[in-house]
């Protein structure tokens, strides 16, 4: 009986220890994954392709959305001589006193504001006169980086003679445009006597409106 009572001891004293040595091995072992996840964070070096949808197009061209303060400073390290921002500095994500964040950095700072629902051929245009003037290593920004693909896919376009197409990949990485810029794409592509269409391009929703339109008959 005093054998029985013995074996049930050890039992519950087993029972004991695996009830609280569980729970403290679990611990342990978040706190080890959460350490390593935090070396790993604190490892892993900032570059400029964190900007939100950052992207470079050649050695000397990127576009992106708006980086922060932090960022334009690892804008400065990569190179960049030139930055254009293409928004309203009014606008709820803009950052304070960019101007000045900008050129105390070292880099030239030039600002087109751009109505999102309203672009005009002027805008390109001056865009376009900026990139000839100053043909330097340039980051074109707005909000979420709308206007500025869509610049930089007829700035290739137009000015670098890069096949439709091929431009136009980096442009669906981004978005596919609205209605508004798909019609202001049409435009300024028909200004400098370029179709926007071509065999490797879809356009989407814009495309399927677009020739649902041109075969629809004109009512007399």
């Amino acid at each position: 009986m005093s054998a029985l009572v013995k074996m049930t001891q050890k039992s519950k004293s087993r029972n004991v220890f695996v009830m609280y040595s569980f729970p403290i091995m679990i611990f342990f072992l978040t706190l080890s994954a959460n350490t390593i996840a935090e070396t790993e964070t604190i490892d892993k070096p900032e570059t400029v392709n964190g900007i939100s949808n950052y992207v470079k197009y050649n050695e000397n061209f990127a576009s992106s959305g708006q980086p922060t303060v932090s960022e334009f400073k690892l804008v400065k390290e990569s190179g960049v001589e030139q930055v254009i921002y293409l928004a309203f500095n009014n606008n709820h994500t803009a950052i304070k006193d960019e101007d000045r964040v900008v050129i105390e950095l070292g880099m030239d700072y030039i600002h087109i504001p751009i109505d999102f629902r309203n672009p005009t051929l002027r805008n390109f245009q001056t865009f376009l006169a900026v990139m000839e003037r100053s043909p330097v290593n340039t980051l074109l920004h707005c909000q979420v980086n709308y206007r500025a693909s869509t610049f930089s896919f007829l700035y290739r376009v137009i000015y670098l003679k890069e096949p439709v197409h091929v431009a136009k990949e980096a442009l669906d990485s981004v978005w596919e445009p609205s209605p508004i810029w798909f019609e202001y794409i049409k435009d300024v592509l028909a200004h400098y006597s370029i179709d926007y269409d071509c065999e490797q391009c879809d356009w989407g929703a814009n495309d399927l409106m677009n020739k649902s339109s041109d075969t629809t008959p004109t009512k007399k």
